[in-house]
């Protein structure tokens, strides 16, 4: 979902998220503050409490946190976060827009995804940080009056990291994770219910989606002698996921092969832009495109593209981002939620 837009390390963010900020024209503007009684109104005051053994200590990026009992106003901070707290049946107080919420338009997108619409009800979560913006809004965090804070699928750092502990007890990204959004979803989700005293339901659930890619990748054994490489088309370039990104592991999770050269150049990243010269790299057996309808026409016009032996040959799915079925946001988010979805979309695509 989203791409490098300076040279700061801190300041890029998911890909799918500024692609689909760029299509819809939506600026990302730095959060403000809030009113602790709306923000507490919007996302109930009387949030159930997670049922599980408490107290647990999480240890993280940053140390290690002890929840002392089971929270009852959680604010998801990571991107993704709030949707592996609503898998294990929390609503987060507060989270994080990964997706602009285009001007006027209500309810919140990030809330209405066929993978979550149901879960989140008619409950409005307070957004605590938009896409783009250069941290989350302490102010607002702090008005919602947490008991926990969820920051794992995120890249905030040790200073972001104190300020929320100040706050409310924080867990940060997992232990073993070297560059931000780089865990496997499995590590994220079980972390994650673990801190909400979930951890064998969390285990559960991803053994659940473990067992959907397998049974993907035994129907169709002839993945297994393909390449597949998911991308974007973003300012006037191709830009695919690597091998780690969240993207890259449900290709390869439904038995292709991940597209390694790619790894390569990018450096640590989990995208990277191609020049001309390397289009050659995603002239794989089978190339998935998450973009909206507009960056899908502007992609097949570009000549570099549509020279490649994999879109003559038809070996190309076009898949849309945050409109219409949104397979794109569903692979990109990659949760407890919306990988069951993305599985099915994305092996029918194949198939069609």
């Amino acid at each position: 979902m989203l791409l490098d837009r300076t040279t700061s390390t801190k300041s890029w963010r998911r890909l799918a998220a500024v692609l689909s900020a760029a299509a819809l024209g939506v600026g990302l503007l730095a959060g403000c503050g809030a009113d602790s009684k709306d923000g507490a109104d919007k996302a109930g005051d009387k949030a159930p409490a997670a049922a599980g053994a408490f107290p647990v200590t999480v240890e993280h990026a940053f140390g290690s946190t002890e929840i002392a009992k089971a929270p009852q106003r959680v604010v998801s901070v990571g991107y993704t976060d709030d949707q592996a707290v609503l898998a294990l049946g929390i609503k987060p107080v507060g989270m994080v827009d990964q997706y602009p919420n285009p001007a006027g338009k209500s309810p919140d997108i990030n809330t209405q995804w066929p993978w979550v619409k149901d879960k989140w009800g008619d409950t409005r979560p307070e957004v605590i940080m938009k896409n783009g913006d250069s941290g989350p809004n302490y102010e607002k965090i702090a008005a919602l009056r947490p008991d926990l804070i969820i920051a794992v699928y995120s890249e905030i750092d040790r200073a972001a990291y104190d300020k929320l502990s100040k706050i409310a007890p924080t867990v940060g990204r997992t232990k073993g994770e070297k560059e931000p959004f780089s865990a496997p979803w499995q590590d994220n989700a079980v972390h994650i219910a673990k801190a909400l005293g979930k951890e064998n339901e969390g285990t559960a659930l991803v053994k659940g989606i473990q067992g959907k890619l397998d049974a993907a990748a035994e129907a169709h054994p002839e993945f297994a002698e393909q390449t597949g490489v998911a991308l974007s088309w973003y300012d006037k370039s191709v830009a695919p996921f690597t091998t780690t990104d969240v993207r890259g592991r449900l290709v390869t999770g439904i038995g292709y092969k991940g597209a390694t050269e790619i790894d390569k150049i990018a450096g640590g990243k989990f995208y990277t832009v191609l020049s001309p010269e390397r289009m050659d790299l995603v002239d794989v057996d089978r190339i998935f495109v998450i973009n909206d309808k507009a960056d899908q026409e502007a992609l097949k016009k570009s000549e570099l593209f549509s020279n490649l032996s994999a879109v003559k040959d038809g070996r190309v799915s076009y898949l849309l981002d945050s409109e219409g079925p949104a397979v794109g946001a569903a692979m990109s988010q990659g949760t407890l939620l919306s990988l069951p979805y993305a599985i099915d979309e994305l092996v029918e695509s194949v198939d069609q």
